[in-house]
């Protein structure tokens, strides 16, 4: 294109002159198309790239079409199709006649006067009822049984044992899977979903016998996020069984609520996620107590916690780690559980603890000091402590204890599983994530707390359920999900082809 001649004039130009107003396509002569243009007036110009039009808006108002099927290629952006034989290049280009013209140009930094959000809104409203009444070949109900059984096959997979069976006896879908599979599974799901990946583990193993041990690295898996679990205080190994629900033993329960989906989780309203704990005013390494009085006499136990504040420190040798906790959890207790305190105003005293037992679902706790039984109860406790402050294992020295030799058993396995299989970045990570939450007094709050989050179970249940059903010849995800994959994947191609109704096209529209 020659640059000494006006937009518009030359071979694959394009112009709106505001002399005549009017547009010039290749060609020296233009065609009528808007009103004449001078100085203050504000020019815009939209190129559609779905169907490759060109439309003006002069002060905001949009003055028509006014070119079609232009090159599909543009400089800056690449719209490019392989059927295209015409790849020349599209510029933004102004053309000025008067000596001392300035002009000022838009691409986006300020606000448009034009109002493209409602142009784009209405393509994207086009483009929706385009994927819509799309049409499709129904011969024979083939489409609906299609659909159908994409439903089922969902279904079965989540374990929504009673929707899947109505569903297969209101539409005449067959189940592939038996029954009672499916609500081992389920149950599975529940213990994961819950935080009791100690009794998914042991479940698994025995109505599924051999394929944690063929699956060495879901096992570990599995066992990092137990250890996350009984540093929450939700796993079985570190609450005792009178924890464990009723309605969740054994699958039983309502069937309504997804398995797939964790229970809700109740979070302290003074916690907040990814704070480090370095904020706060009271030192993580001074001493902890709790103050209590029982039947007149008082008794108090003092024990130190200490526990590195940051994440420097190496999190692949827990010994370490565990060298700083076990010098002594702070149990306080204040009626209904055990709770950690920390407190300026706390008194000490120098008391030998020799034992002490915890249990957090409201039963009594008991104190053994100096061989003497003191049982406390919860009005005759005096406990300064801010309320619902969240422990360490639930609170339990014994606990504690058992998690940190679960930890060195852990630490064990990783090296093992190095030795015969070797190095893997995804266990290796997942086990200095899990240890790390031991670098901070409240894990919760930490800069790692986040995997203590309930929603952390879902990927773990997912990948369970996944090598259940892949071991029973079933698929390992449901044809729902994959189409979903499939429909995501096809947008990113779009996307790189540079077919510009991908952009208006969106998936979370038909996913309800």
């Amino acid at each position: 294109v020659n640059m000494n001649r006006l937009p518009g004039w030359d071979k694959q130009s394009y112009g709106y002159h505001g002399d005549d107003g009017h547009s010039f396509c290749s060609s020296g002569t233009g065609q009528p198309y808007g009103p004449t243009f001078t100085t203050g007036d504000v020019i815009g110009c939209c190129v559609n790239l779905i169907d490759n039009s060109c439309f003006y808006t002069k002060n905001g108002i949009n003055l028509g079409l006014a070119f079609t099927d232009l090159p599909q290629k543009i400089t800056g952006k690449e719209i490019i199709r392989p059927s295209t034989k015409n790849k020349s290049n599209l510029y933004p280009t102004v053309g000025l006649q008067t000596p001392g013209e300035v002009v000022e140009a838009n691409f986006g930094q300020t606000p448009f006067v034009f109002d493209i959000e409602d142009y784009m809104k209405e393509w994207h409203m086009k483009t929706k009822l385009t994927i819509e009444r799309f049409p499709v070949s129904d011969k024979k109900g083939e489409w609906q049984t299609a659909l159908q059984q994409i439903v089922s096959t969902y279904l079965v997979h989540h374990g929504y044992c009673g929707t899947a069976e109505a569903f297969s006896r209101s539409t005449g879908q067959s189940i592939e899977e038996d029954m009672s599979s499916i609500k081992h599974r389920q149950r599975i799901q529940k213990l994961v979903l819950a935080g009791r990946m100690g009794e998914a583990i042991e479940t698994t193993q025995q109505l599924y016998p051999g394929l944690l041990e063929r699956n060495l690295n879901l096992l570990f898996m599995l066992k990092c996020r137990q250890f996350i679990e009984m540093v929450n205080g939700t796993d079985t190994e570190v609450r005792g069984p009178a924890i464990r629900s009723p309605k969740s033993r054994h699958g039983s329960g309502s069937n309504r609520s997804s398995p797939n989906m964790s229970p809700v989780h109740h979070t302290n309203s003074n916690s907040q996620k990814n704070t480090p704990i370095g904020s706060r005013g009271n030192s993580p390494n001074r001493p902890i107590g709790v103050k209590g009085h029982s039947s007149g006499s008082s008794s108090q136990t003092s024990q130190n916690l200490q526990v590195s504040q940051t994440n420097n420190q190496s999190v692949g040798d827990l010994k370490t780690i565990s060298e700083e906790h076990m010098n002594h959890a702070n149990i306080a207790m204040n009626g209904s559980g055990c709770h950690m305190i920390q407190d300026d105003d706390v008194e000490m005293m120098d008391g030998l603890v020799t034992e002490t037992k915890t249990f957090t679902n409201g039963n009594s706790e008991g104190t053994y000091m100096n061989g003497n039984n003191h049982t406390c109860k919860s009005e005759e406790m005096d406990v300064d402590t801010p309320s619902g402050k969240r422990q360490l294992c639930g609170g339990s020295q014994a606990a504690i204890e058992k998690m940190l030799l679960f930890g060195r058993d852990l630490q064990s396995m990783s090296q093992r599983l190095k030795r015969e299989y070797g190095k893997s970045e995804s266990n290796n990570k997942s086990l200095q994530n899990a240890f790390s939450l031991l670098a901070y007094s409240d894990p919760w709050n930490s800069p790692v707390g986040y995997q203590l989050d309930p929603v952390q179970r879902e990927p773990v249940c997912a990948a369970l359920n996944s090598a259940i059903l892949e071991s029973q010849g079933l698929p390992k995800q449901p044809p729902l999900e994959l189409v979903i994959a499939q429909s995501t994947e096809c947008m990113k191609l779009m996307s790189k082809a540079k077919i510009g109704s991908c952009a208006f096209a969106n998936l979370n529209d038909y996913l309800h």
